[in-house]
């Protein structure tokens, strides 16, 4: 079973109070480029894997979408998804994406944001995934960038010309991460960015499109503390297509 840290009363009071939380994909800087690399949604099924507040799922519906099912682990996400929407087009649950077993060909689009590195085996559910789309339907999720995750100590510091830098370490030692994130021991998965890529062309899917997200110099202007995710990519966004057969 994946670490349910979302359900940890420090832990959740601490990350309800990030701009994404308070102001939902408004907040999320990185959702013009999510929503650039979505596939047009109208009658679509569409699953949201660790749907938090239930943000995408709304918007996903508001946008065309047939259905969305979302599921997350924690009971937390799930209540207060529940609580703020009132379509019954939509569907939350509890479930662990470790175990996760999808009806097959049941879904156009599957969509996660920022949860797939907290999943240890990773090859299992993206064939998973694969099987619960329909020939031709997309997978499009995010993650944190494995530069971001793999140092032993991710933060900031400082180099020798007093530039602020994020360290690169163990990159290639793939494999559970414990770093402090509102409280200590919070864990994840680094795998590099050659193994994430392998394992979607693995299990059958199509490469549509992958950025390493970075602010446009609009947003720096508008938030300028953007400015510093210039220095290295935080998040991984890629877009996956299950050929027609």
């Amino acid at each position: 079973m994946a670490q349910n840290i979302y359900d940890n009363p420090d832990f959740f009071a601490g990350y309800s109070q990030l701009p994404r939380q308070i102001d939902g994909l408004d907040g999320a800087p990185e959702w013009p480029a999510i929503r650039a690399m979505l596939p047009m949604l109208e009658d679509k099924r569409v699953v949201d894997l660790g749907c938090g507040f239930g943000w995408a799922s709304r918007w996903m519906r508001e946008h065309g979408a047939a259905s969305v099912l979302g599921l997350d682990l924690s009971q937390n996400m799930i209540a207060r998804a529940r609580a703020d929407t009132a379509d019954p087009a939509i569907e939350y649950r509890i479930a662990d994406l470790e175990t996760l077993e999808l009806p097959e060909a049941a879904f156009d689009l599957v969509y996660s944001a920022l949860t797939f590195h907290y999943v240890e085996d990773f090859p299992r559910l993206v064939g998973m995934i694969h099987k619960a789309l329909v020939s031709g339907g997309d997978l499009v999720f995010t993650i944190e960038h494995p530069i971001f995750m793999a140092a032993a100590h991710p933060k900031w510091i400082v180099d020798e010309d007093g530039r602020q830098t994020w360290p690169v370490n163990g990159y290639a030692t793939e494999g559970r991460r414990n770093t402090d994130w509102f409280v200590n021991g919070v864990v994840k998965y680094h795998r590099t960015l050659g193994t994430t890529l392998n394992a979607l062309i693995n299990a059958g899917f199509d490469l549509r499109r992958v950025e390493e997200f970075a602010p446009t110099p609009d947003q720096i202007d508008r938030m300028p503390q953007l400015a510093e995710e210039m220095e290295r990519p935080m998040m991984l966004l890629i877009a996956a297509h299950k050929p027609e057969t």
